[in-house]
């Protein structure tokens, strides 16, 4: 047998945030579903994009391939770090290593999965801003080969960055991606082609599941798939949708790095008369992320004390000791001491300034990377500010016109958010979803780390150990 000659092509769409419940208002993808089949999808625990994502493509969980939210505190560095970009942080047996030792020439592209610098893929396209010697940041995406990051400009423009995160993240980044994705196929023709799909993330959290925008959401995102989806069923390609986690309602931000402050636990150091989070002098520090937060701890003596002061906060409903990380399988060596899950309607916010006048200047800016935590507040323009809108349009048109301004249109105060995810889903209804056009595989139930094997047999690959 010869394998290539028996391979047949697989979209895979990582629609974040869709669940049962959303696949209700999106008639293309139900579609999908009632000509192959539709299982709920067990994740794994933190249910954050970067753990998901790396337990889908190696089969393996958080403790294993080492990918513990989607930042953490980085030991040796002194650091935290959030959303880094480099493969070689996911450890294990990645989908394109295992399907070529069955074919060596099984081909595999990536639209804005994460991890994707290094990625030994055959083609990868990623959100890359462009940062300027003058501190100006530009939109742009990395791609490789160069020749994809040509022609995807050519063809549909910049990569709209802006829309991808951010106060202005909307449809506009789903369309584009959706399109770069029918150009990789036109010209590259993967085996496996792995595609992002980000809007219901932004909506759901700005707003809830509850209200009527999350079903207009969802109704969005269908409509921009629909044209994609008929043309892969034109085609004979397979087509796997899926999801990372749901988004539940969630209005109580826990800000349990002033928790530890309050306590003597947490230190910063002040410049310019702004606070900055010190995790070299530090007793205790929580890095936040969601409804997850990895809690540092430098003196093993202190563990019982910082445990006591995150329990008792309200908002809180379980804190992890080391064994009982290991037994969720987030046990690992860049996890936390401690690791705080929110109760089902609250999240944590990273915040740990006692008073808004000595925040940092980032605080009010979209600044994923310099921030102690996830901040979903940048989802918003500050709706404390009536002249944020003018202030905004100014900012943006001073950057297109290349002058340096800072873009500081973030409020400080988190009672905006509306939805959150990190924890395991109570309910099925609201967890992640896997839908399937080919009924050959179907049944009712897939774990995440399954999703793997089910690629590599979609493909028509031998699983080899």
């Amino acid at each position: 047998m010869t394998p290539s000659a028996q391979r047949s092509r697989t979209v895979v769409l990582d629609v974040v945030g869709l669940t049962p419940r959303l696949l209700a208002h999106m008639p293309a993808l139900r579609k999908v579903a009632a000509e192959g089949f539709t299982a709920e999808m067990g994740t794994v625990f933190p249910a954050l994009t970067c753990p998901v994502q790396s337990s889908i493509l190696t089969g393996s969980m958080p403790d294993e391939h080492g990918i513990v939210a989607n930042g953490w505190f980085f030991r040796d560095a002194g650091e935290i770090f959030h959303w880094r970009q480099s493969n070689s942080l996911v450890r294990g047996d990645k989908l394109w290593a295992a399907g070529r030792r069955s074919d060596p020439d099984y081909r595999v592209g990536n639209i804005c999965w994460w991890y994707a610098m290094g990625m030994d893929v055959d083609v990868t396209v990623t959100p890359r801003p462009v940062y300027h010697y003058d501190g100006r940041k530009g939109q742009d995406c990395y791609a490789h080969p160069q020749s994809v990051h040509d022609e995807l400009t050519a063809a549909l423009g910049q990569f709209p960055l802006f829309n991808y995160w951010g106060p202005g993240a909307g449809i506009a980044s789903t369309r584009w991606i959706v399109r770069a994705a029918g150009h990789i196929l036109d010209t590259r023709r993967p085996d496996t082609l792995l595609v992002y799909i980000p809007h219901l993330d932004y909506e759901l959290q700005r707003h809830g599941p509850d209200g009527p925008e999350a079903p207009a959401a969802a109704r969005a995102v269908d409509d921009e798939l629909a044209p994609l989806l008929r043309r892969l069923r034109a085609e004979g390609t397979t087509v796997v949708a899926l999801s990372e986690y749901g988004i539940t309602a969630a209005r109580r931000p826990v800000d349990i790095n002033r928790a530890l402050r309050r306590e003597g636990l947490l230190n910063v150091y002040v410049q310019q008369d702004m606070e900055n989070l010190d995790p070299w002098t530090s007793p205790a520090f929580a890095v936040a992320d969601h409804q997850v937060a990895h809690v540092y701890v430098r003196d093993p003596g202190d563990i019982p004390r910082v445990r006591d002061v995150v329990k008792a906060l309200p908002g809180v409903d379980r804190v992890l000791d080391r064994s009982e990380q290991s037994e969720l399988r987030i046990g690992h060596e860049r996890s936390g001491e401690l690791i705080a899950i929110a109760e089902p309607d609250a999240w944590f916010t990273y915040y740990y300034w006692l008073d808004d006048d000595l925040a940092p200047d980032f605080a009010t800016g979209v600044e994923i990377f310099r921030k102690a935590g996830y901040d979903p507040a940048e989802l918003f323009l500050d709706p404390t500010d009536p002249t944020v809108k003018v202030r905004a349009a100014m900012s943006v048109a001073k950057l297109k016109l290349g002058i340096r301004t800072s873009l500081q249109v973030v409020g400080l105060d988190p009672s905006c958010v509306r939805g959150s995810h990190g924890r395991l889903p109570d309910d099925p209804q609201d967890g992640p979803v896997l839908i399937c056009s080919d009924p050959a595989y179907g049944r009712d139930r897939f774990h995440v780390t399954e999703v793997k094997d089910l690629l590599l047999r979609l493909a028509g690959l031998e699983l080899q150990g």
